[in-house]
């Protein structure tokens, strides 16, 4: 390819999550406008949720893959393009879309696709679990149970809001005892409602948890949240809300790996979606191996 030609592109979609012909009307005016080809197009299914989509569209000569859905379709598609040259470019169509949040993407379909064109770029650290990729956060506890107690009707009708009747839910459930191992460092062991390993810090309706977590600064930034009664939970959503820098009941901590055992399995999470329940959770980091299609004012 000369270096003034545009780069051969692909869109995987999420029908479930997106509205395809309204994503292929804006992609396709996008790139029209930019004197771009059409790209080849393809939709995930529940077997095929975008890895696999993502390398046959590669092998196929991608250059640069648009990817529209929830953060399950990204965090799918992002774990085939890490460790590649080839750019992820969000267009945003889940309930969540935390990644695209934190990286400030716009959600309307035609702002984000026209970063692909004339935005930047920004390399971001993936983290790794059980083999499995994940850009925004891993959990074990109390935000698994979250996610499991809301069911996806009840997503599609009132969006972010949805999870606070599902953690409502739970608030009543016992700690767990864990041990958190941060890299070398002597084991901690606390009893605690939730761990969360974050590559980003801002959660939905965009409530700031870790403000200090970064995705390209080669950690994570490690939650160990330890209410005991209703009480602690409400003066801790007051310090989150209120954007106070030390929220009672959680301590953070910054590693480049960290694991968590449980006395018996545990729910647990990745970028929303649950994944098998397990009495450890193992996290390790890809520093800068994902290339994103971020705004040019980002770092």
């Amino acid at each position: 390819m000369d270096a003034e030609d545009p780069p051969r592109c692909a869109v995987v979609t999420n029908p479930v999550k997106a509205d395809t012909r309204r994503v292929r009307a804006d992609v396709t005016q996008v790139l029209d406008a930019a004197g771009w080809a059409q790209p080849d197009w393809y939709e995930t299914t529940t077997e095929e949720p975008g890895g696999g989509l993502v390398r046959q569209a590669v092998r196929a000569g991608a250059q640069l893959v648009f990817v529209c859905g929830g953060d399950g379709t990204v965090r799918s598609c992002a774990g085939a393009l890490a460790g590649t040259d080839v750019p992820m470019a969000v267009l945003p169509g889940g309930t969540g879309n935390l990644l695209a949040a934190n990286l400030g993407i716009p959600t309307d379909t035609a702002a984000a696709a026209r970063l692909a064109i004339d935005g930047g770029r920004r390399r971001i650290d993936v983290g790794v679990v059980d083999g499995e990729v994940f850009t925004v956060m891993a959990g074990m506890g109390f935000d698994a149970h979250m996610l499991d107690a809301t069911p996806e009707p009840l997503k599609a009708r009132l969006g972010w809001f949805a999870y606070l009747l599902g953690g409502a839910r739970r608030l009543h459930d016992r700690p767990m005892r864990v041990t958190v191992a941060l890299d070398d460092r002597p084991p901690l062991r606390r009893r605690a409602r939730s761990v969360l390993v974050a590559n980003v810090g801002r959660l939905q309706g965009g409530l700031d948890l870790l403000p200090d977590a970064q995705p390209d600064n080669g950690t994570v930034d490690v939650a160990i949240v330890t209410p005991r009664s209703l009480t602690d939970w409400a003066r801790l959503g007051t310090a989150l809300l209120l954007r106070k820098s030390r929220p009672p009941r959680m301590e953070v901590h910054r590693c480049r790996q960290v694991t968590v055992r449980s006395v018996g399995p545990q729910a647990r999470e990745l970028d929303g979606d649950l994944i098998a329940t397990s009495a450890r959770l193992h996290a390790t980091l890809r520093p800068r191996s994902l290339t994103v299609c971020v705004p040019e004012s980002l770092p």
